[in-house]
């Protein structure tokens, strides 16, 4: 097995290879926080390097309910021709293209102007930049009905628009994430407390996408591996969430790791652990396979051929993908073609790991930018230069976004 192999999903459709662009948050939507003619021209650069899948970055549930000020929203039906067009982009290189669907939960930054959700309300914990986030209220019944049937909504909305699948964001501190972990999701009532109920929320979203899409589209959902904090939600609850969802139609798991306040899916863990320099969450994965009837795809630094092509034969199905994609978004292509490429980021090495996770972040969206002006990627840039460029640029986004709201009050 390699990883140009194909791969037949659950529900029947076929991934013409092992290698998927896994999501990174670009924050390119346009005036009417839809799918602007920039993220068009960045995904036709993916769609041409030869993934068997492309995942979006966070397409958000509810436009109240924001990642990030550019982030792009499906609520309703107003924006879908710009939604058709970037499904079309995205299926035009013959691979599949899914929707990464999420609600940001406490993750929200205060200055966009929207009250802030959780399980319980437990602020971030980010040293000086925790006041840029408030401390969330408290989700009542009907707010959590309200944000299942957003997801829903969402995933019927992406099939409509042409993309084949969904992937259920469940991971990475957000709202999802933020049920799963006993460090956020302090209740006493039927979300919180043990593990099942702490996966309730998880459950029931899954099940009503499920209920409101085609058999033959594909649904997915990423999962922390751990939480990699003392006391978070760990591999061993990872293990029974997907004996949970292995009879709910799930077509594919994504493993990935970590949150705002510990950002493993950069590499870095704050329980003490030490990750891989590469293929960070690949032991996880193995382990995880053991229990699941669905793929299992794991995301985390992999940027060369050589561990890809380890990780699949481990028992892995599938290799997510991201840095090393927005740096060459042909990597795929090489790699078939016999090239030993293996794009990589020089390592930022500032004494405030929060800050340098910004600026390892802005890294990253600066090289999305230039591939989304047909530009080529500066993986060199200076990380305090890309930093300033992408607080900037998140300012004046920021305001883009204050105005939409307005303009729909």
């Amino acid at each position: 097995m390699n990883v140009f192999d194909t791969l037949l999903l659950p529900n029947g459709s076929t991934l013409k290879n092992r290698i998927a662009k896994a999501a990174m948050e670009e924050n390119m939507a346009d005036a009417e926080q839809a799918p602007s003619a920039q993220l068009m021209r960045l995904y036709q650069a993916w769609a041409d390097g030869g993934a068997g899948l492309l995942i979006t970055g966070n397409v958000m549930v509810d436009g109240r309910a924001m990642t990030g000020p550019g982030g792009v929203v499906l609520e309703d039906d107003r924006q879908l021709d710009k939604f058709k067009r970037w499904a079309r982009i995205g299926r035009s290189g013959g691979g599949q293209f899914w929707l990464q669907i999420n609600h940001p939960g406490r993750q929200m930054q205060a200055n966009l102007g929207q009250q802030t959700w959780a399980p319980s309300a437990v602020a971030l914990e980010l040293g000086n930049l925790s006041k840029r986030f408030a401390t969330p209220q408290v989700m009542t019944a009907s707010v959590i009905a309200e944000v299942i049937q957003r997801f829903a909504n969402t995933a019927r909305l992406g099939e409509q628009a042409g993309f084949t699948g969904v992937e259920i964001h469940a991971a990475h501190g957000y709202l999802l994430s933020q049920f799963l972990s006993p460090l956020t999701n302090r209740r006493t009532d039927e979300w919180g407390g043990s593990l099942d109920n702490r996966a309730r929320l998880l459950i029931e979203i899954v099940k009503a996408v499920r209920a409101v899409v085609s058999r033959e589209f594909a649904v997915a959902v990423k999962l922390n591996s751990a939480d990699f904090q003392r006391g978070g939600f760990t591999a061993d609850d990872a293990r029974r969430v997907v004996l949970l969802l292995n009879n709910l139609g799930v077509d594919l798991v994504e493993l990935s790791g970590g949150s705002y306040e510990a950002p493993a899916m950069q590499g870095d863990a704050r329980d003490g652990r030490t990750l891989a320099r590469e293929a960070y969450f690949v032991e996880f994965a193995r382990d995880i396979r053991t229990v699941a009837t669905m793929p299992v795809m794991v995301t985390g630094g992999i940027r060369r051929r050589a561990i890809a092509e380890q990780v699949v034969q481990s028992g892995v199905d599938m290799v997510g993908i991201g840095t090393a994609l927005a740096i060459d978004p042909d990597l795929p292509r090489d790699w078939l073609a016999g090239k030993n490429s293996a794009p990589q980021l020089p390592p930022i090495t500032w004494k405030n790991k929060v800050i340098a996770s910004l600026a390892n972040m802005a890294v990253v969206k600066f090289q999305l930018t230039r591939l989304s002006r047909n530009k080529q990627p500066d993986p060199n840039v200076s990380p305090l230069r890309a930093l300033v460029l992408q607080q900037l640029a998140a300012a004046c986004r920021t305001r883009q976004y204050r105005h939409w709201i307005q303009r729909r009050s």
